[in-house]
């Protein structure tokens, strides 16, 4: 059964940092290239950073340089470190293949605000 569970959101002020963690179960996680979204109240989802198998990395416009995607395979895990962290920035956070669409997760809430 494929499980994509995401974790690590929380509360943070403005220009705090949160690392976000998405562990997947019942894929070969190694064989996957991976994304990480974001969807705030009211607005459409929206591809926020991916990574490929070989670790190559692209970003949103808007998070170049304040987010970085890393992955560790061992731990079939897909990261975000988000830092300078803005009030837009609040949204649900999910993860998901980047070309084969998985169950969604449950996402993870970020809310940052003073």
């Amino acid at each position: 059964q494929v499980q994509l569970v995401e974790s690590g959101g929380g509360l943070v002020q403005p220009g705090g940092s949160l690392r976000l963690s998405c562990a997947a179960s019942g894929i070969i996680f190694s064989r996957y290239a991976m994304d990480w979204y974001r969807q705030a109240p009211g607005k459409q989802r929206e591809l926020v950073a991916g990574i490929t198998t070989d670790g190559i990395t692209n970003y949103a416009d808007s998070m170049k340089g304040r987010f970085t995607i890393s992955r560790d395979n061992a731990k079939n895990t897909v990261y975000l470190q988000m830092n300078s962290l803005k009030p837009e920035d609040s949204a649900v956070y999910y993860c998901n293949a980047k070309y084969t669409l998985l169950p969604w997760g449950q996402g993870t809430q970020v809310t940052v605000s003073s």
